[in-house]
């Protein structure tokens, strides 16, 4: 069984840079062929997709977000980071990892992980 489950500290005060960790069990991250995601959703919004890096290390990011964004892994750890800098209170939301499964056609979330609540404020 798949689990995943988000880290990092819940208050952020803006221009720092906002650091997430996903840990991994149940499945390595290096397996064919999966890429591990960021998504967050901001109060009262949708779900917002920020970038993943697939199971071979290629990293892939959101146009919108790709010039503040990192995601990077600790393979001996089995741990995915998310590092968004200059932030700002727009990026206040609940932010989750996930095990993503990507064809050309479509796109399948099959693990989340609970969800971490991150707040941009002085």
């Amino acid at each position: 069984q798949v689990q995943l489950q988000e880290s990092g500290p819940g208050l952020v005060k803006p221009s720092q840079t906002l650091s997430l960790t996903c840990t991994v069990s149940g499945g390595s991250i290096t397996t064919n062929y999966y890429y591990w995601s960021w998504i967050r959703q901001p109060p009262g919004k949708g779900l917002e997709w920020m970038g993943a890096i697939r199971y071979s290390g290629s990293t892939y990011y959101s146009p919108s977000l790709k010039s503040r964004t990192s995601i990077s892994r600790d393979t001996s750890k089995n741990q995915f980071t998310l590092q968004l800098s200059s932030v700002t209170p727009e990026d206040t939301a609940v932010y989750y990892c996930t095990r993503t499964a990507a064809t050309e056609r479509t796109l399948a979330y099959d693990y989340w992980g609970q969800g971490t609540q991150v707040t941009v404020s002085s």
